[in-house]
């Protein structure tokens, strides 16, 4: 009997290190998920992607002329941003009304970019010197569940204001950068964009995707942040941390066609030189 219950025990202590094991933690769950998604979606996108035949400017297959889409200001500085830029997807390159799977998309590059990558992984490492949430701890394993939270947080904060929120509320997700901005111009128009965006008509309405959406998301995140950090108190602070840095993200936005445009033509001319 003493040896069958030692085995018993032997095998309860397996099982429930192998659950352990097996239950990964909710972020790093989110982004497998993700990162599923993100590839499902892209190799769709590839297998849909079929050359088109060229016709002229301003002509239609039939010879009939028919009106080019309009474009946003700086037709030659933004078509530079046709390319699908992989820092901040979400910019604006012309006017055309966004379907709901042009929103899906969309959630899905903002949700992989490199500007969402630096900012987790930036913002985890000001917590991690803060210890915030003081539910993580220190070290590396707490960097990285930082690390994982803040890219769940972000991807479903995309998902939810994005994608879910715009298509329902029929909202333009996409950021519209203007040309050569001041800097004091550049910060009140940024700031303005978060509580205000545009419609699918064109027209502009109250942001409620972009501000609702945050809060969804951060809602969510109680699921797998630390018990002592889910209190009203902390996801009230991490919304309004959320919303500031939305306002801080679109004074790069207004610049980023700039600064890009730049340095594609210095690139360019050294290339040229070389």
């Amino acid at each position: 009997m003493p040896i069958r219950q030692g085995i018993s025990i032997s095998l309860t202590k397996l099982v429930r290190q192998s659950n352990r094991v097996f239950c990964l933690r909710p972020p790093l769950r989110a982004l497998i998920a993700l990162g599923a998604i993100a590839c499902c979606s892209t190799t769709g996108a590839i297998a849909q992607e079929t050359p088109k035949p060229q016709t002229p400017a301003g002509t239609s297959s039939a010879g009939q002329t028919r009106s080019r889409p309009s474009k946003v200001p700086g037709v030659g500085l933004y078509n530079l941003l046709q390319e699908k830029s992989i820092v901040f997807p979400n910019i604006a390159s012309s006017t055309e009304r966004f379907s709901a799977g042009q929103k899906f998309q969309l959630f899905v590059n903002n949700s992989i970019s490199v500007n969402a990558l630096v900012t987790a992984a930036a913002g985890s490492a000001i917590s991690q010197a803060n210890n915030s949430p003081t539910g993580f701890g220190q070290g590396w394993d707490a960097y990285g569940k930082r690390f994982g939270s803040s890219m769940a947080t972000s991807a479903s904060s995309e998902f939810f204001g994005t994608f879910i929120l715009a298509a329902a509320l029929h909202q333009d997700p996409r950021f519209y950068s203007e040309v050569n901005p001041s800097f004091g111009h550049a910060v009140k128009y940024s700031v303005q964009r978060v509580f205000v965006t545009r419609n699918d008509d064109g027209r502009d309405v109250a942001n409620w995707s972009g501000l609702v959406g945050p809060a969804m998301a951060e809602g969510l995140a109680n699921v797998y942040w630390p018990d002592r950090n889910r209190t009203v108190g902390d996801t009230l602070m991490r919304y309004g941390l959320d919303i500031a840095t939305k306002a801080g993200g679109n004074v790069l936005r207004e610049y980023w066609p700039v600064f890009y445009g730049k340095v594609r033509h210095v690139s360019r001319t050294t290339t040229g030189h070389n």
